[in-house]
């Protein structure tokens, strides 16, 4: 009787119930005409008398405690059948807050679609790479002064390392290896260079790059089409320069800037009151660049380009710290709930 009595005060604090219905079973459980607790009462009857002082005390206590968690969950319930009733079911329901797409986002697929227009693909490919295809195929070779520009992540360090790549031209190559011209691609992607974090640097960054191959392309060609693009990007007055400029890939090569659409090319702190804000990087495709993929570069010409997408993006909304775009602050983001 004594191990009754405890195993039923142990298991009346954890007794639950979900409506009137499984309170008053409870109730009738423990505290009925034939439940647990009344029978209990009718066996202490039959108890050695110099037990029944003991056992009666934990007979009440029993019973009160019974008593008051049958009574917590009745109010319980009503409580929850009260706030159920509150509830007006044909009002409609309160919309989840919609998150943004990131900015970096926004304008990666505002330049691939202006490059769309164009007749140009999206090509991807490995951001780990090896050393042929981020430097040889591009006309680095190993001693090649240029490999200094590029502070590169090398994962091994063997005959031909495995590197993290440092631009999307890996892409343009691997492209130019398994396509026959004519070839218009862009690659966008991440990119990697083991640099400082600061307010205009990152060791992580995103690129797009276009390559455009095929018979009698000329440079005429590609200032025609960053124009274009420079126009649908920062609006239809936007001007182009092309200064002359050095990369290995590419001869003649030149850096790309915009007329600032802050101050119209007047001056300002945005572009150091020069009226001239840098894009990107572009030139005519090095003939032994597509030589090294096996295109006859007798018979094909073509260009590249390569823009920062945080760069352009930096830009467009005069956002003055690019460390924001890797940080997820929600107050950040959500300015740019509009630009979707």
């Amino acid at each position: 009787m004594r191990n009754k009595i405890t195993q039923l005060l142990a298991d009346i604090p954890h007794l639950t119930a979900k409506n009137k219905e499984e309170v008053e079973a409870l109730r009738v459980q423990l505290l009925g005409k034939r439940g647990s607790i009344t029978m209990l009462f009718d066996d202490f009857k039959q108890a050695p008398a110099e037990e029944k002082r003991e056992l009666g005390q934990l007979l009440n206590q029993l019973k009160v405690k019974a008593a008051e968690q049958i009574n917590r969950l009745r109010e319980q319930v009503e409580i929850q059948s009260e706030a159920a009733a509150s509830i007006d079911t044909s009002m409609p329901g309160q919309a989840a807050p919609l998150g943004t797409r990131h900015p970096l986002s926004i304008v990666r697929n505002e330049i691939i679609d202006i490059f769309k227009h164009l007749g140009y693909t999206v090509a991807e490919g490995p951001e780990v790479e090896d050393d042929y295809h981020v430097f040889g195929a591009l006309n680095f070779p190993p001693e090649h002064p240029a490999r200094d520009m590029q502070d590169t992540f090398f994962v091994t360090t063997d005959e031909n390392p495995i590197l993290l790549r440092t631009h999307t031209s890996s892409v343009q190559v691997r492209a130019m290896e398994t396509q026959e011209p004519p070839v218009r691609i862009i690659c966008p992607g991440r990119v990697f260079r083991n640099e400082a974090i600061s307010a205009r640097a990152h060791c992580i960054f995103h690129q797009v790059e276009g390559l455009y191959i095929d018979e009698n392309v000329s440079f005429a060609d590609l200032k025609q089409s960053i124009l274009y693009f420079s126009r649908e990007m920062f609006g239809a007055e936007a001007q182009i320069r092309l200064r002359p400029s050095y990369f290995p890939f590419t001869e003649p090569s030149a850096e790309v800037d915009v007329s600032c659409n802050i101050c119209k090319g007047k001056g300002c702190n945005i572009c150091k009151y020069t009226g001239w804000l840098e894009i990107m990087g572009a030139g005519m495709v090095d003939p032994n660049v597509l030589e090294a993929s096996g295109i006859d570069s007798q018979k094909y010409t073509g260009f590249a380009f390569g823009m920062g997408i945080e760069r352009i993006a930096m830009l467009k909304w005069q956002v003055k710290d690019l460390r924001h775009y890797f940080e997820n602050d929600v107050r950040f983001l959500n300015q740019f709930k509009t630009a979707m």
